[in-house]
């Protein structure tokens, strides 16, 4: 069949990515816990009747039950209740959502700002090159949960408490990207030097195309490969980042329930017998941060032809 025919479905399933996913179990099944925690996340409003920033519907008697299959459980409340009486299971999927938003966010932000330090080091060199490479060795050489915690430190000194609680996810997100850039500006460099010796840049220069338009719209889709797989496992990494500050008390206020708020306000009644409540959200977090890598490494192994046998 001519190609110009082909749907874009059939484009897919003929593709080496399609049959490759098809046939790895493990893409699959990660592929479906994330597709399920996903939806759930987003969509928790129509899929719960509990709404945990909702006071009204709260209540105190409730607070501290148990799972629905424990002796003391309700069956209303499947995975208990914490101490102000919110159901554990909409506040973990209220709380997913926002370390999803930023991790995502954080994530994109970084690979944005970190294949465009690379991309034109990568092209241009001389000494710009020299300075965003050092830059990108000085920065690596800082655990990225430090950096995190600094940037939000200098964050909290410039700004007010008030105002610092209302920005806290634009700071968290800003925090957490300015931390995993490196990785990216290192990887899209390496590539860069690959590309721009290839014939398709000589000739473009040649016929006088401009470095702007080689540069984003010859050499950049080329080098994507190796940056998403990055990105995949990155965002693991940004949403750990976001619960490792949330559980420090220097993320997100502790009126909004991310994943990692969660575990810190339970691990206060984790030895007085109320383990479900630090018990789920981190289990939760586990299960997701282990999807994503598992997709990740899929996509490495998928996408890199040097791994394939």
């Amino acid at each position: 069949m001519d190609n110009k025919t082909l749907t874009t479905w059939e484009r897919i399933k003929d593709s080496d990515i399609y049959f490759s996913f098809i046939k790895s179990p493990t893409a699959i099944i990660s592929s479906l816990i994330l597709f399920i925690i996903f939806f759930c996340s987003f969509f928790v409003e129509f899929i719960t009747p509990y709404n945990p920033f909702d006071p009204s519907s709260l209540s105190l008697m409730e607070a501290f039950t148990p799972p629905s299959w424990t002796e003391d459980g309700l069956s209303k409340f499947i995975l208990g209740t914490d101490g102000q009486g919110r159901d554990m299971l909409s506040t973990i999927l209220y709380g997913s959502r926002i370390s999803l938003i930023v991790g995502f966010s954080a994530i994109i932000f970084s690979l944005v700002l970190g294949v465009f330090l690379g991309l034109t080091a990568g092209y241009f060199g001389g000494k710009y090159e020299m300075i965003v490479m050092r830059l990108t060795d000085v920065q690596l050489t800082v655990p990225s949960i430090l950096m995190a915690l600094l940037v939000d430190g200098i964050a909290r000194g410039i700004i007010s408490r008030e105002l610092h609680d209302e920005m806290a996810i634009y700071v968290l997100i800003f925090a957490i990207g300015i931390s995993e850039w490196p990785q990216f500006a290192r990887v899209s460099r390496a590539a860069t030097l690959v590309e721009k010796n290839k014939d398709y840049v000589s000739a473009s220069t040649i016929i006088g195309v401009s470095n702007i338009i080689i540069m984003f719209k010859h050499i950049l889709p080329n080098i994507m490969r190796p940056v998403l797989v990055i990105g995949t496992i990155g965002l693991a990494l940004a949403i750990i980042a976001e619960s490792t500050l949330s559980f420090l008390g220097v993320g997100v206020p502790p009126t909004t329930p991310s994943l990692g708020t969660l575990i810190r306000l339970g691990n206060d009644f984790l030895f007085s017998g109320e383990w479900w409540i630090t018990f789920f959200p981190a289990i939760f977090l586990v299960i997701l941060a282990f999807s994503i890598n598992l997709l990740g490494d899929w996509m490495r192994d998928t996408l890199n032809p040097r791994l394939k046998k």
